[in-house]
């Protein structure tokens, strides 16, 4: 494995370098003509691919002017200054890059970003006035084209109405950026209209916009209409029970906290109102897992507005997506201090990340301490403590919080059938299946089409060899729901397999395996159907290879050495 890991970082250094040569001259010059100057080039490229951004530093810093030559260096150089958040260097360079003519859209931004921060408006409106858009994209386009318009309303002193005809130029296919950047318009100008257009865009249907019911309650919360913010509040979070923003905004109203706004935003602040269509752009950039792109704008977002700390949530995710654990961990640790929901968030997150290298034992302890400290856990975390003990194997103490979830919920509450199902496996797991069998049933009363739990229930009649016929009409049902499923296909072929219908079994056996091919189960499964449609050279082969998977546990390994010399027989 490890000679495999050498061989394909090798490769993929001989793919930059290559990639290097063909696309500029500037290494056929004297200058750069050299083989730790090549070197460092492409560390850095690669350092900056796997979101190492002070490795990156390290090696670029040491190509100075190397720009003049190859325009890659430059844009890869601004990216992982903005991303070590090393925003005065960022900005040095880019206007170096200016006097050279050698500017792009990310180096344009970054100086419009410094002036904005500095409020010098008159800098910034001559930038934007004099760039020449013509190599940006349309996301680059735009965003020029709005900050723009929010520039020159502060510079030229534009009335709401002239501001408004300065907006109409955007085009109408980005039609939610316009509705946003509206309300913002209306709370910047203080209109009569600003609650209204907050209410339609919180209500709209076509988009969640449930996030700007923050901004709302920022508004009112500095019209000292605290009452009022906390109605608009628990009713947009009666649809959006988990939004971390919501509820940790709510709690701090509840408990009368002096200082309601720990994320603070001015919306008479144009440097906050630009720092949120960068976070926007970020948050979109980061769906499309283009995150070290995403992590460029969220910290131009963090440096226009310092004290908006929920910013740093995505930046932890993008960190998290990319396996920079490391990284990730200092944030939530940071996140922790903003109040409970936060540290509720973060700690499970710190949990998650901290099970890929301590024991699960000190982790569930670290997690229940936090759980602990909340002064009044809601169902919803509840809930999360409960999920956590069930997935790391603590069923018996995850009974316990799944069955407090359910003592504080109707049956309609949308975490009843969750809770249930969840319970319900713990049970199994403890071997109390009558007690399992009932939460199953009562979860997919509650809500009928749950593929997964459809599944674990009619798996479990078919292993106790009861209900067969039930189960394979309930598994048809799930493989409808979810027919690229592989734990559902293979559970089918099984109920197949167990009303000895071994031909149409086969089918779904064969595809459960090409959907999961390292799985053991799935794979003695097809091996045994195999073997009984006469294929016992092919089922031995199968069994032999489940045998070598790491993932097959001692009881599997001693049924499969029987059925490698008497067939599926030999251990019924």
């Amino acid at each position: 494995m490890n000679n495999f890991s050498k061989l394909n970082k090798l490769i993929i250094q001989i793919f930059f370098l290559n990639a290097l040569l063909l696309t500029s001259s500037s290494f056929s010059l004297e200058k750069h003509n050299r083989g730790d100057s090549v070197s460092n080039y492409f560390s850095g490229i690669l350092s900056l691919k796997n979101n190492k951004y002070d490795e990156s530093y390290n090696f670029f810093k040491k190509l100075g002017n190397l720009e003049d030559n190859h325009s890659k260096y430059s844009q890869s150089f601004i990216e992982t200054l903005v991303n070590s958040f090393k925003i005065n260097e960022a900005f040095n360079y880019s206007k170096k890059l200016k006097t050279k003519e050698m500017n792009f859209f990310q180096s344009d931004l970054v100086i419009i970003t410094k002036f904005i921060n500095n409020n010098d408006f008159n800098k910034a409106y001559n930038i934007l006035a004099s760039i020449d858009k013509s190599n940006y994209t349309s996301l680059e386009e735009l965003l020029s084209r709005i900050i723009f318009s929010w520039v020159q309303i502060e510079k030229l002193k534009l009335s709401h109405e002239e501001a408004m005809e300065k907006f109409e130029l955007i085009s109408p296919k980005y039609k939610n950026i316009k509705k946003i950047n509206n309300v913002f318009l209306n709370c910047y100008f203080n209109t009569a209209n600003v609650e209204t257009d907050f209410q339609n865009l919180i209500n709209d249907k076509t988009t969640d916009f449930s996030r700007y019911t923050f901004f709302y309650s920022n508004y009112l919360l500095k019209k000292n209409l605290p009452k009022k913010a906390k109605i608009i509040l628990k009713e947009k979070l009666f649809d959006h029970p988990r939004n971390l923003l919501l509820n940790q905004l709510y709690s701090d109203i509840q408990s009368k906290k002096q200082n309601y706004l720990q994320n603070n935003f001015e919306c008479k602040n144009i440097s906050n109102i630009i720092a949120e269509l960068l976070y926007i752009t970020a948050n979109a950039l980061s769906s499309q897992s283009f995150y070290s792109l995403s992590n460029f704008y969220i910290n131009l977002a963090k440096y226009l507005n310092q004290n908006f700390f929920s910013y740093n949530t995505l930046l932890a995710e993008n960190f998290v997506r990319t396996k920079d654990y490391q990284r990730a961990k200092k944030i939530y640790v940071l996140l922790k201090k903003f109040g409970a929901n936060y540290s509720w968030y973060s700690s499970k997150q710190i949990a998650l990340i901290d099970l890929e290298k301590l024991k699960t034992e000190e982790v569930v302890i670290f997690l229940e301490k936090s759980y602990k400290n909340l002064n009044s856990p809601n169902v919803y975390q509840t809930y999360d403590f409960a999920q956590f003990l069930k997935n790391n194997e603590k069923f018996e103490k995850s009974i316990k919080f799944y069955s407090n979830v359910l003592q504080n919920i109707s049956q309609s509450h949308e975490l009843y059938p969750k809770a249930k199902d969840g319970r319900g496996i713990a049970y199994e797991q403890t071997k109390n299946w009558t007690k399992a069998e009932k939460d199953f049933l009562d979860s997919l009363e509650a809500k009928p089409n749950q593929a997964y739990v459809i599944n674990y229930l009619a798996y479990s009649w078919i292993e106790k060899g009861i209900k067969i016929e039930k189960s394979l009409e309930m598994l048809k049902k799930a493989n409808q729901l979810r027919s690229n499923d592989g734990y559902i296909t293979d559970s089918l072929g099984w109920a197949l397999y167990k009303l000895k219908r071994y031909k149409e079994a086969k089918e779904y056996l064969k595809k459960a395996v090409q959907l999961m091919p390292s799985d053991p189960i799935v794979n003695d499964h097809f091996a045994d159907i195999l073997w009984m449609n006469g294929k016992k050279l092919q089922a031995r082969y199968y069994w032999k290879y489940v045998l070598n998977l790491d993932d097959t546990d001692v009881d599997l390994k001693n049924k499969i050495n029987k059925k490698i010399l008497n067939g599926p027989s030999s251990v019924n």
